[in-house]
């Protein structure tokens, strides 16, 4: 069983729509960040929080500022860090006694890390990437991961072998110089987690809670 709970989070002056989904028995609470091109209701968040959830494991889904207002031009670093930090205390108020992670879907995960970076006093203990943007398609280059030397969090990279967005020999030298780095590839995976007809949901949701156990 899980319920699902929608709230909104105050962000300065301004508010983004957010939505818990939370199981019966918890073991961990995730943040959880949508990509560039698509909001918190995406069918992709919205069934990666139900597995979450059948792995004892609740998750707070948000819009963006950008997002939230319909436009298609994501927002600037600033205003998105201030929307994670609205998020990790509204996670951090619902349940103190249970450890918080941060996670988010490619430009929601670089956002966090971001936030993350800037914040190493931050009750986190920990962040997971699904799908980490390390640089636009067909131009291979690793200066968006420079802020992750930055981390002292265990990170958790679920990559698509055939992710446009991160080649993979660069994403697993960028991953040598982060020691509580661990990265899993999905064969067959392209940045969205589409393999053919195979739904990898579940996959992503079971080695996550591998990942949360073992920290």
């Amino acid at each position: 069983m899980q319920r699902v709970e929608k709230v909104n989070l105050k962000v300065g002056d301004e508010s983004v729509s957010a939505e818990w989904t939370i199981p019966q028995r918890l073991l961990g609470v995730f943040t959880l960040a949508h990509g560039a091109g698509a909001g918190m209701h995406h069918p992709f968040l919205k069934g990666l929080a139900h597995e979450l959830a059948l792995h004892q494991m609740a998750s707070l889904r948000f819009n963006f500022l950008y997002m939230e207002k319909g436009s298609k031009r994501p927002d600037l670093p600033a205003r998105a860090h201030a929307v994670i930090e609205a998020a990790v205390e509204a996670a951090a108020t619902a349940f103190p006694d249970k450890p918080l992670f941060l996670s988010g879907k490619s430009f929601g995960g670089r956002m966090s890390s971001q936030w993350l970076a800037a914040h190493p006093d931050a009750a986190v203990k920990g962040i997971v990437f699904f799908g980490f943007p390390l640089h636009p398609p067909g131009k291979p280059a690793t200066d968006r991961a420079d802020h992750l030397k930055r981390i002292s969090r265990p990170m958790l990279f679920l990559q698509g072998t055939r992710d446009e967005f991160a080649t993979g020999h660069l994403l697993n030298s960028v991953i040598q110089h982060l020691p509580q780095a661990t990265v899993e590839w999905f064969q067959g995976a392209d940045h969205s987690f589409k393999a053919g007809k195979r739904n990898l949901l579940p996959d992503l949701a079971a080695v996550t809670a591998q990942w949360l156990a073992k920290i």
